[in-house]
This record gives structure tokens, sequence and C-alpha cells, in this order.
């Protein structure tokens, strides 16, 4: 059966007693400060009456080493290093929910060894352009997908007395323009595709904080936005935490308090000086806001203080940090995170036995991703690259031959420019350094194989810019081809965190390898994927078109907007734009092979008929016909095709990913509640599951159906 992860309760109301006795012994200058920043990371406590700060840390890869309380300045200690854990997609990558605890598991360990109360992710914001800066921390353009990824990593980080605080609510689509633009999106789009996750965050996972995001939404920034904040996630949904600002994105004192937001963090001006802070002193007492509304914030943080146990610690977790234990967790996320994309001569995996020497080619052979761009980095004792994971996996006999082949090089004085919107990335330099690429040659003539490490790293894709192109950096591509020309056995491994156009590496390669910024052990599962030690089994989480303007943001020319944006493509987000359209994406979203083959058959459901609050039970066999045991990840896709509303093509419902020895056949079940068909109703302002007939379809990526069936909803 499918594994479920148990939320831990969360019913404030059993610290109810304590809170109002701390509250009325406290002043209004002590509540307020604990309504803002009074460090980088930390909010106000109250010493006298044991209340503590509030203790944050990035981040999304692992826990961020130790800043200056007034300025981003690294202390400089030597006990604040971590292990760095696979970026965001390397995870939802690995379509594999039991991965998505261990990392939330892991990483709230590590918080809980450095004295931390609340960890800044998941960041679980929909992927609407391959360009976006942050695509390589966010899991996913499917909601159904973003949700199941993300329910299990929340869990599995608050069962360690932390807090999550997911982010960033919402509508958090692009980093251009993100301080400033109004973001226009219909209510059913909003529903059915921005906020799934957040709510199942909330209402499943037992959430305890969410960060507001930078934007505007519907004309008012998100930190101050009652619809988003008040009705939506606090009555809709029955919020119980406290929702904490993105760095400086509060913009006013008694509205931002009014409208949802509890907690303002932000970059020094001095800490006295944001909005909730002398401002609001000065707001009360001039009887602008009530000490009742103020009240009702600092409960609420205390509720969450002690829903972790931060005050009267008796029985808190303790914890541990970058332990082997958790490099292996790392490990294990990288390994199954791998997507291979091409294998047509079976160059993979890599057979040693015929072979004396490999030359290694590329700057992100031996490029590190742990710390670098603007955001979250980790500091980090291990951090195992490609070329050394190579050498730690190759049988001795083997000769490497490393090159460089291009430099990772900026014109940092330079904007680009994508339209009339300025993206403040760094403008790469493209060309290839004559004597670099003759040596890199070189190495691939002389070898009996080679291996090019291309893509692109954490200075390039990053917080604060969205890319303008999705053109390999560095001369990459003439790079590749020049060493295919050469030596014909050469494998391509990219690492990205967000789609490229790897259209011509696609043609002219055999062998295409899709990696991530990919933790501590990235290196070693990767290598042990190359020479089959692990039988790949990653699954891309997003749609790589075959060019941008196929991609849907892009084709209705509705990015990144200017003062405002609007979502014109509306519910027909990454491939349900692709399946709709009938436009053939380079590689489909769920796309990803491996060193063996399955075979799908008998696909059933338990019923042909069912009720709108019923659970459909669909079953498959999954026969692996290879030579090597394997991973599979089934897919269980729907079909309306019938409906009288604008539906996608079809849409992602369920998915399961097995283990099937070689020879062997496995039955897969997948629960697939029928409230899971239903569209969101804009006039009613509820989800209605239509009647009618509807198909489930089975396969191994959105563009690989293998079989389907068709049941009727009464």
């Amino acid at each position: 059966m499918e594994t479920t992860y148990q939320a831990k309760d969360f019913d404030t109301s059993k610290f109810d007693a304590k809170i109002d006795s701390l509250i009325s012994q406290m002043t209004i200058e002590e509540k307020i400060g604990m309504l803002h920043g009074n460090s980088m990371f930390t909010t106000g406590g109250v010493e006298r009456l044991g209340i503590p700060e509030l203790k944050m840390a990035d981040g999304p890869l692992g826990v961020r080493e130790e800043i200056s309380r007034d300025n981003w300045a690294p202390v400089g200690l030597d006990n604040d290093f971590a292990t760095y854990y696979p970026a965001g997609g390397g995870l939802a990558a690995t379509w594999n929910t039991d991965l998505a605890y261990l990392f939330g598991n892991s990483v709230g360990q590590e918080m809980r060894a450095r004295g931390k109360d609340m960890l800044l992710s998941p960041a679980i914001n929909i992927i609407r352009s391959p360009l976006g800066g942050r695509t390589y921390e966010y899991f996913t353009e499917d909601p159904f997908l973003n949700k199941k990824i993300s329910v299990p990593f929340i869990v599995g980080l608050q069962d360690n007395d932390v807090m999550a605080c997911v982010k960033h609510f919402a509508v958090n689509n692009q980093e251009t323009n993100r301080g400033t633009v109004d973001v226009q999106v219909d209510e059913r789009t909003l529903r059915e595709i921005y906020l799934p996750a957040y709510k199942a965050a909330v209402t499943e996972a037992n959430a305890y904080s969410l960060m507001g995001a930078y934007n505007k939404f519907r004309g008012d920034y998100l930190c101050e936005n009652d619809y988003m904040l008040n009705k939506i996630l606090r009555d809709e949904w029955g919020f119980k935490g406290i929702v904490v600002s993105d760095w400086a994105a509060v913009h006013s004192t008694v509205k931002t308090l009014e409208n949802g937001l509890d907690i303002e963090m932000g970059t020094p001006k001095p800490f006295n000086e944001f909005f909730l802070a002398d401002a609001l002193i000065a707001a009360a007492k001039e009887g602008k806001i009530s000490e009742e509304e103020i009240n009702k914030h600092v409960k609420r943080i205390l509720s969450v203080l002690f829903q972790v146990k931060a005050i009267n610690g008796e029985g808190r977790v303790e914890g541990s940090i970058a332990t082997e234990e958790h490099y292996r967790d790392a490990y294990k996320i990288a390994s199954e995170s791998v997507v291979l994309l091409k294998n047509d001569k079976n160059l993979l995996p890599i057979k040693t036995g015929n072979i004396k020497s490999i030359a290694v080619i590329g700057n992100n052979a031996t490029k590190k991703n742990a710390l670098g761009g603007f955001g979250a980095g980790v500091k980090t004792k291990r951090e195992v690259t490609p070329l050394e994971g190579l050498k730690n996996r190759l049988p001795e006999g083997i000769q490497i031959n490393y090159a460089e082949g291009y430099l990772e090089r900026y014109a940092n004085n330079e904007k680009i420019k994508l339209g009339d919107i300025t993206l403040d990335g760094p403008v790469t330099i493209d060309k290839l350094e004559p004597a670099m690429l003759e040596e890199a040659i070189n190495a691939a003539k002389n070898a009996d194989m080679a291996i090019v490490f291309a893509g692109s790293n954490r200075d390039y894709e990053t917080e604060a810019s969205d890319r303008a192109s999705l053109k390999l950096p560095f001369g990459q591509e003439e790079l590749i081809n020049k060493v295919l020309e050469v030596n014909p056995n050469t494998i391509v491994v990219i690492i990205a965190g967000a789609p490229f156009d790897i259209n011509s590496i696609k043609e002219k390669s055999s062998a295409l390898v899709w990696s991530w910024f990919n933790g501590s052990e990235g290196g070693n599962a990767l290598a042990d994927v190359l020479l089959g030690t692990v039988n790949p089994s990653g699954k891309l989480p997003w749609t790589m078109p075959k060019k941008l303007e196929d991609s849907p943001a892009h084709a209705t020319n509705s990015f990144p907007g200017d003062k405002t944006v609007t979502y014109s493509e509306g519910i027909l987000v990454g491939y349900r734009w692709f399946d709709t359209k009938n436009i053939a994406p380079l590689y489909p979203f769920g796309y990803g092979l491996s060193y063996t083959d399955f075979e799908f058959s008998n696909l059933k459901t338990d019923k042909v008929t069912y009720n709108a609050d019923d659970l459909i039970k669909v079953t498959v066999n999954i026969k692996n016909v290879g030579d090597v045991t394997g991973k599979e990840v089934v897919q269980l896709y729907v079909s309306n095709p019938k409906t009288k509303i604008e539906k996608a093509a079809q849409e992602l419902k369920g998915f399961k990913k097995v283990m099937v020895k070689s020879g062997a056949s496995e039955n897969v079940t997948i629960l697939l509640p029928a409230k899971e068909l239903a569209y969101y109703d804009v006039a009613k302002k509820s989800w209605i599951v239509e009647a009618g007939t509807y198909k489930l379809k089975i396969g191994n990526s959105s563009r690989n159906i293998k079989e389907e069936v068709s049941i009727n909803i009464k």
C-alpha cells in the first residue's frame, strides 16, 4: 500500500493558559520585539519571562553557516559545517516520497544540532518558465507531484521539533522584478496550479510557518495581502502557524499586521527601523492599531515556540550534523535523481573491462556548488565532484586524463536584457580558449572513451535573476561538438537545475545524462550511475522544450511582464500546455530511461463506476524484461475527453516508484481519490467532480502512455 506520512498534531489550544499568562506580563515593547528581526536570523525574545529568540536558518540545500547578527558576513566558526543536500530539482527528480521524508528528517536533525527552531525551506513554487533563476531549488511544474514531495519533506522536518517555513507564498514564479511585479492570475488557475502544494502543506503536513513572497498579487504585496493571508490561508485552510516575511518584503505597518503577517525579517537598516518595530510601537500608542491585534500575533508566535519545545525544552530532539549517516542520506537522494536521457549504443553503463583510458573534460567535472550565486548555500566539509567520484569508483588500471575544456567567465559590468526588462544576471563570455580546446581535443583523441561534464552552476542559475535564454553558457556546445567529432565514444553529462537547449547535443551524442546540484555525495552517486553500480531511475520533474517559444509563459508572451505579469496560459502550465496544444517537447515531463526495460500490462480498476467521494483503486502489472534489477516510476494520468469546461489533455494524478528484479513482475496499486478529479468552479467557489467518463492512463512519462482504461463518475 502507499506510504502515508503522519504529521504531528498541531493543537495550539493546549498552550493557551500558559500563553495568556505570559502575554499578560509583557510590555508593549516586549510584544513588538517578537514581531520583527532583532538580528539577521532571529526575532526578539523576552529573557525575564523565559521566552527565547526564535532562531531561523536558511535553507533548501542544508543548514546555512552561522551569519553575523547585523550583516551577511559569516561568523567564521569551526563547528558550523553541515551536510550539503541535493537541490530541490534533484529531490523532485527521484519521484520518491520516502526520500522526501528522509531529506526533511535528516536536515531537521542538523537544524537541532545547531540549536535552530525554523528552517527557511522547502521552496515549493511552481516552475512556470524554464528560465526561472530558482528553478534548481523548486520542485516541479506539476501541482500534484509538488504536493506529494512537499508533504513528506515537511513532516520529516517537523518530526525533529523544528518549524518548516514553506515558501514563497504564493505566485512567486520569477526573479525578474520580483520585489515589485503585480501578478494577475485567474481564480481557477490560482486554485488548481499555484496553491495545491501550500494547501497540502497546511492541511496535511501541519506546517508551522509560511513565508510571504516579495511580489504583489492583484494589487497588494503578498506580505500584506488580506485575501491570501487571512481569507485563504487562515479562514479557509485553518492555518494556525505563523507567517514570516521574505527578507525586506514588508511595505507598511498597520496594514501588514492586520492583513495577516506575523514576523518581519530583513536586511539591515537598523532593526528598530523596521515597519513592525518602532513604527508599530508608535502606531499602538497613537491608537492606530489595537493591543488586541498585536496580542493575536504574539500568541501565534508563542504557540509555535511551545509546539517545537523551544520554551521549557524538555524532551526536545537534540539532533546531529554532518555525520556519515547524513552523507549517506544525501547519497541516496542523489543516486535516484540522475536522469538517463539517451543511451543509443549502450555506451552506458561504462564497461571498464575494455577500457584503459578515459578523458574527463569540462569545468563542471571539478566545479563545487554548495556555495555560489545569490542565496542560501551550505558550508560543508564534503562535496565530492564528478571527477573525484570517478577517481573513487574506477578500477585502478584505468588512466584518467582531465582537461578543463572551457572557462567559467562573466562580463561583470554588463546587464542582461530580455525584451525591455533588465535581468540582473551575469553576462557570460561564450568564447573557448584555443589552447584549452586543443588540450581537450587531444585528451579525447587519445582515450578509449570521453566524458564531457557541461551545463550550469550556482553562480549562473541563481536567486535574484532569471536567465535570458536556454543557451548553454561558456562556449560549451562548441566544445562538446568538437569532442564528439574526434571520439564518438563520448558520454555527455549535463549538470544543471533547469532546462537548457541541448537539441544538437541530443542529435549528435549517443549517451546523454542529466544530473543536478547534487549534494555532498553527488560525484560518487553520479559515478555509480555511469558505472552501473546504480541503475538510473530519475525522471524529469519538468518539461524540456525544443525552444523557449514552445513553453507556455513564452508562447503567450507573458513572461516576465513589466509592472504587471498576467499568467495568460491559465491552467495550461508545463506539460499540460505541450500535451493539450500537441507541441512536441525535447524531453517530456516524467521522462527518464533505465539500463533495463519494463513492460506494463493488465491495467485494472476495482470498479467501473464511482461516486465523487469514492477511492479508485488502480492496479497494473510491471515486468522487468531486461538483465538488471531497476526502479521504475509508474505514472497515472487522467483525461476527461467529454468535459464541458476547459481542461488539460491530461493531468498527473498518481505515481509510484517500484523496484523490480530482472525477470520478475510486480503488481502496483495506486489509490486515486475521485475528488482528485475535481476542477475549481469559480462561480460556486467550490471543487466539482464532473460526472462522466474519464480515461486513466498508465505510462512512464507524460508522452509514453502504455495502457489506458475508462471509468465512470456518477
